[in-house]
């Protein structure tokens, strides 16, 4: 999360309600409580108030994260607020709830009949991946102690293209991990395949493999890796495997293409995480991990909990949430099933193929992904002839009708290189599509038009917010 702090506060201190009560005339305290209660119709219209210029979530481009849902879900999920996820005693069917979506998700990811795969829910991929890496790194402890290799002379590594969230950062700096990281180039836009067992030894607890990455929407070649994984482990003691961060692919591969081989049923993966609310289709909150077998999880990382009644066991990082979201995602579950979820995909491809057809057609821009495997779109400006204007003069017009879309320069080696991304989500139908694309032609005209160009052509930097 966000870090905030006394700097950060605004210089007006307090908030003046206007729609009649005591509070009219009593201004509330932004940065401590106010001494008095105020009425609930009260402080409902205040926060709604402070809210009303920011950004719609539905036009906001730059989020993986879903930004609807259908109103019986929303219900469900607004019923189910109260539930601790954590409590399995107390609300043993939401438990199994969580089990059958394990159990779903094993299934679209083919897990082997004589694997014993487990799995869990968290708040998000990122702690999904936090779970990966720690099972990664004590699962390879255990194995190079018995090899008696010295696991204090150097430090253990992960390997994973430049192109990584930043939750794999974080994995590495909280566990002492050193990030070793594949650049990415001209020609490869995701995992070099080429390079790639350069950066192991004995030291790499894991490598990742990433099934869309933040920056374009690209696939690593799983099925490659496993290949390099399997034949550089018929040569050592010191064995390494993958894992696989489908955030974004992990709910939308498996429907859209069954052909593509990234999952369990490649030998070397043995721990895939994904995000339920990105593809998966439900609101902020969800995520899920699963290991191909019981062997690649260490007992030492799970906990026995008895202090809630009953005897339970666990190795989340984050404890009470609540089970609103594993509700909903079982909901989708339900309601769509394996059809519905590849038709709502399928419109969400044909509207991204959309787009990138449209965006080519400006002639101005350089597709750097198309949409062709996750529905995301990234561009950048064509060499010759130079605009006036950057990608991130365009940004600026964009959100001046309400568009959220992100400018950013790509990773270390491609640093030089400045980008925009689109991510089409389920709820962004093609009529929106249109919209869109009559807004971004008429931001082009007015910015070639323009007496004043507000970014230096040099300047590369992040744009908006981070996701």
């Amino acid at each position: 999360m966000t870090l905030y702090g006394k700097k950060d506060r605004e210089n007006r201190e307090v908030v003046d309600p206007i729609f009649g009560s005591y509070s009219e005339d009593h201004d509330l305290p932004k940065y401590k409580l106010d001494k008095r209660a105020v009425a609930p119709r009260i402080a409902y219209q205040v926060i709604k108030d402070q809210l009303l210029d920011e950004g719609n979530a539905r036009l906001n481009l730059a989020t993986f994260c879903q930004t609807y849902m259908e109103p019986e879900a929303t219900k469900l999920m607004s019923e189910s607020l109260e539930k601790n996820a954590i409590d399995k005693s107390e609300y043993p069917r939401t438990a199994e709830i969580e089990n059958r979506c394990v159990n779903m998700i094993a299934n679209l990811w083919h897990t082997q009949p004589h694997d014993e795969f487990m799995g869990t829910s968290t708040v998000g991929s990122s702690e999904a991946c936090m779970l990966g890496g720690m099972a990664m790194k004590f699962s390879w402890r255990n194995r190079v102690k018995k090899l008696g290799l010295d696991i204090n002379a150097k430090m253990p590594n992960l390997v994973i293209s430049s192109g990584y969230q930043v939750c794999w950062e974080k994995f590495c700096k909280y566990w002492d991990i050193e990030l070793r990281t594949v650049p990415m180039d001209n020609t490869h836009h995701s995992l070099n395949m080429a390079t790639v067992m350069n950066y192991v030894d004995k030291y790499t607890i894991g490598i990742v493999g990433i099934m869309g990455i933040t920056y374009t929407g690209e696939y690593d070649n799983i099925e490659q890796l496993d290949k390099l994984v399997e034949s550089y482990n018929q040569q050592t003691d010191y064995k390494v495997y993958i894992h696989v961060d489908a955030a974004s692919g992990g709910l939308y591969t498996p429907f859209m293409e069954p052909e593509v081989n990234w999952d369990f049923k490649l030998k070397n993966v043995i721990s895939i995480n994904t995000s339920g609310h990105k593809y998966g289709l439900v609101y902020p909150g969800i995520g899920w991990i699963l290991w191909r077998d019981k062997a690649f999880l260490p007992e030492e990382l799970i906990f026995k909990v008895s202090y809630l009644g009953g005897q339970m066991s666990t190795m989340a990082i984050n404890f009470s949430r609540s089970a609103a979201q594993i509700i909903g995602q079982y909901y989708n579950f339900v309601r769509y099933g394996f059809d519905g979820y590849h038709e709502i995909h399928k419109r969400t491809h044909d509207v991204a193929t959309y787009l990138a057809k449209e965006i080519e057609k400006t002639g101005i821009f350089e597709l750097i992904n198309d949409g062709t495997h996750l529905p995301i779109i990234c561009y950048r400006h064509k060499q010759t002839p130079p605009a006036e204007w950057t990608l991130y003069d365009l940004a600026d017009r964009l959100a001046m009708k309400g568009w959220q879309v992100p400018a950013y320069p790509l990773p270390t080696n491609l640093d030089n290189i400045e980008v925009q991304r689109l991510v089409v989500r389920a709820d962004f139908g093609m009529g929106m599509a249109h919209d869109y694309v009559e807004d971004m032609k008429q931001a082009i005209t007015d910015l070639n038009h323009a007496h004043i160009v507000f970014h230096k052509k040099k300047e590369l930097k992040p744009y908006g917010f981070t996701h």
